[in-house]
């Protein structure tokens, strides 16, 4: 699988779950919305975050590019060049080094930055790009305001079924 959706998924689902949930109590009528609200949008980065860290969602990501670009190394018999991704913060560029000529320079970034999960390769490291942490946290969003829009989807479901008394 691509390691892009490994690692974005769980950011997005707990994004969505706390919306649904946030959206829940807070489109009830009296309800302190903004503070259900701003609770929810705290739990997905809290979700976030631990998904990141602790649970470890950084290091598989990190593992399974890294052991993407060792085989295409491999395949194109490039054993003096090594490359990963750029630490300090965990960013989806790869950092390429050892001796090459013109040709390989430009080849090789071009056919690892095609690698599933990889914004872009170089051979220098430019110190620019989004933390991983950053894009997460982005997504965490994006599916807060999908849950958000779930939750008040079945706002409107309840109070349209709620006139009907019977």
């Amino acid at each position: 699988m691509n390691p892009l959706w490994d690692y974005f998924w769980p950011c997005f689902a707990g994004g969505l779950v706390t919306g649904v949930l946030a959206g829940a109590i807070g489109f009830r009528p009296g309800a302190n919305r903004i503070a259900a609200l701003g609770l929810g949008l705290l739990a997905g980065f809290l979700i976030t975050a631990v998904w990141h860290g602790p649970l470890g969602g950084a290091e598989q990501y990190s593992a399974k590019v890294e052991g993407i670009i060792k085989q295409v190394l491999v395949y194109y018999e490039m054993p003096r060049l090594t490359a990963h991704l750029h630490h300090d913060p965990l960013t989806r560029e790869i950092i390429l080094s050892g001796p090459a000529d013109d040709f390989q320079h430009g080849e090789m970034a071009r056919l690892l930055g095609q690698v599933p999960g990889v914004r872009q390769a170089e051979w220098a490291p430019a110190g620019g790009g989004v933390p991983l942490i950053a894009e997460g946290l982005a997504t965490s969003v994006l599916g807060f305001l999908f849950g958000l829009l779930l939750a008040y989807l079945l706002e409107l479901r309840r109070r349209y079924n709620a006139q009907w008394n019977w």
